[in-house]
């Protein structure tokens, strides 16, 4: 597979269930950032939920994760690449991940984004060995998902012990 294929065009994004979830309800499309940008679409889920009991958020989070597995692997496949960047239902998944930690704010849902953004684009390990070595659907998933956990430790940190965000 390449590692990297054209961007598709909206037609087939928007045409294809399994691409229109992959691609973050089409954020994924935007010729800028497409990760950043398609980050975006969790944020329905995170206000959605916010109010839910924990094992209800975990939960949901769970079922974006294991589904995101089989979502970005078909599309991925389809693609013929390693992990378009158009695909973002791995960042929805580890945005809602970085979120679960802390009440849901205008303060925290800033903190959050740009905290899992950091670690999402900066890669730093063990996200990076993970996204060099795991491959498919999980390899595609797995990555955020780590960097949605770290991002969730320094934003809980920020938030309750340390008071950066009080």
């Amino acid at each position: 597979m390449r590692k990297h294929a054209p961007m598709p065009p909206a037609r087939t994004v928007f045409g294809d269930p399994v691409h229109f979830l992959a691609f973050g309800f089409g954020l994924g499309l935007s010729r800028r950032a497409p990760g950043t940008v398609g980050t975006l679409a969790a944020l329905p889920f995170i206000l959605l939920s916010a109010a839910w009991p924990l094992w209800a958020q975990l939960l949901l989070v769970l079922l974006v994760t294991v589904g995101g597995i089989a979502i970005c692997g078909i599309s991925a496949r389809r693609l013929q690449s390693h992990d378009h960047p158009g695909i973002v239902w791995d960042e929805i998944a580890g945005w809602m991940i970085t979120m679960l930690v802390v009440p849901v704010t205008l303060t925290t849902l800033i903190a959050g984004f740009l905290l899992f953004r950091l670690f999402d684009i900066l890669k730093p390990w063990p996200i990076s060995w993970l996204d060099r070595h795991l491959h498919g659907g999980a390899g595609i998933m797995m990555d955020d998902v780590l960097a949605g956990v770290m991002a969730a430790v320094l934003l809980y940190l920020g938030y309750s012990g340390a008071g950066w965000l009080l």
